[in-house]
């Protein structure tokens, strides 16, 4: 999913989760909206691991053109198709960040709810055009990465 739909969704769900909980601190809010799509700064770290440029506007038109070229496929041939390790897209984070957030450092229970929202966003979208949530795991991504089968699109 391309930043603008994440950065939308994310002001909306900002929106609805103050209104259902009014009480949490507008600090908190906006730490909520930007960490629903910041996530996504992995990729952008893929991009300068793959490619040794650090030009971000250079970044999203990569993805874009990759994202591109996957969706040209048929869908068997999409999930075959290893798009990058995005080290912050995993479950995991999200576990870690609501223990640490509930028991060491508040703002960090509110990373993982952004987190957790982009999640809600990511995995249907990533299902419905590749057959595939990869991205749920970080440590399923990290068993795709060393397995031979897969292709890249990068």
């Amino acid at each position: 999913m391309l930043p603008k739909a994440h950065i939308l969704f994310g002001i909306l769900f900002t929106v609805i989760f103050h209104f259902i909980f009014p009480e949490v601190r507008l600090f908190y809010l906006v730490i909520i909206f930007f960490s629903s799509f910041l996530i996504d700064g992995d990729h952008y770290l893929y991009y300068i691991l793959k490619t040794k440029n650090l030009n971000p506007l250079k970044a999203l038109k990569w993805h874009k053109e990759h994202m591109k070229k996957t969706l040209s496929l048929p869908m068997d041939e999409r999930k075959k198709i290893y798009t990058g390790f995005y080290f912050f897209h995993g479950i995991e984070w999200i576990i870690i960040f609501a223990l640490l957030g509930r028991f060491v450092f508040t703002p960090l229970t509110y990373i993982s709810i952004g987190f957790l929202f982009h999640f809600i966003v990511d995995i249907p979208h990533e299902y419905y055009f590749k057959r595939t949530v990869h991205k749920i795991s970080l440590i399923y991504m990290i068993v795709l990465l060393f397995k031979d089968n897969r292709k890249s699109a990068q």
